[in-house]
């Protein structure tokens, strides 16, 4: 997925009420949206450099969007708008080997009345629920992982793709990693156990999940390579 123009570089000097950043550039400092609700950890070190598109919409208050952060020399992409659009481009170009050729691809499907998937689609007569969770923690050089926070809404998606497994769907999970150079994934049961346990249910119930890293720089971000799970 390309970005319609090439971002803008500058320097982070805070976070604030979640949804803003102060950033340096040049010799101004610039206020722009987070799109980014996480708690970000590992990732809001003062000086770090930043990647922003430019909005040209005048009605706009803020001219400036978050895309990328550098955090211990990887790049790594934060903006979670943007998670669903990669995973629909691997999908529609086959980047995704387990979800290769599919007939149907339909973005937030609704399952039930209180959740929607990210995708719904359609593979040998066979109906495939598809959720998304975007992942920017490493706490090592290798290894990404999920979540950052606690996340009652992660472990309800969990628990919702066992009950479409029992009403006759496939189900799976992709954990999309944008972050430069990792080689593994898992999940970071010492931040949210409660998650760890449901993901070893939805394991067990037959959830598949994937963990795939993105190829990323100031032009464009794309899936590039499946990851190892660890910690099964």
């Amino acid at each position: 997925m390309e970005f319609t123009k090439s971002l803008i570089k500058g320097k982070l000097i805070k976070r604030y009420k979640r949804f803003f950043v102060d950033v340096k550039l040049n010799k101004e400092i610039v206020t722009a949206h987070c799109p980014n609700t996480g708690s970000m950890k590992g990732l809001l070190d003062e000086g770090n450099e930043v990647y922003m598109f430019k909005h040209e919409d005048p009605k706009r208050k803020l001219k400036y969007g978050l895309e990328i952060i550098k955090a211990n020399k990887n790049l790594v992409g934060i903006n979670t708008h943007r998670a669903n659009k990669i995973v629909s481009h691997g999908l529609s170009n086959n980047f995704i080997k387990e979800l290769k050729n599919c007939e149907k691809i339909q973005p937030e499907v609704f399952f039930n009345k209180d959740t929607r998937f990210d995708f719904l689609i359609e593979k040998n007569k066979q109906k495939i629920f598809v959720e998304v969770k975007n992942v920017t923690l490493f706490r090592d050089k290798k290894t990404a992982e999920f979540p950052d926070a606690i996340t009652s809404r992660g472990s309800k998606h969990l628990i919702t793709l066992i009950d479409a497994i029992k009403k006759g769907y496939k189900s799976y999970l992709i954990f999309l990693v944008q972050i430069q150079n990792m080689e593994y994934f898992k999940i970071a049961k010492d931040i949210d156990n409660e998650y760890y346990k449901n993901y070893l249910k939805a394991k067990k119930a037959g959830v598949s999940f994937l963990a795939y890293r993105c190829k990323i720089s100031s032009k464009e971000i794309f899936i590039e390579k499946k990851l190892k799970i660890i910690n099964e």
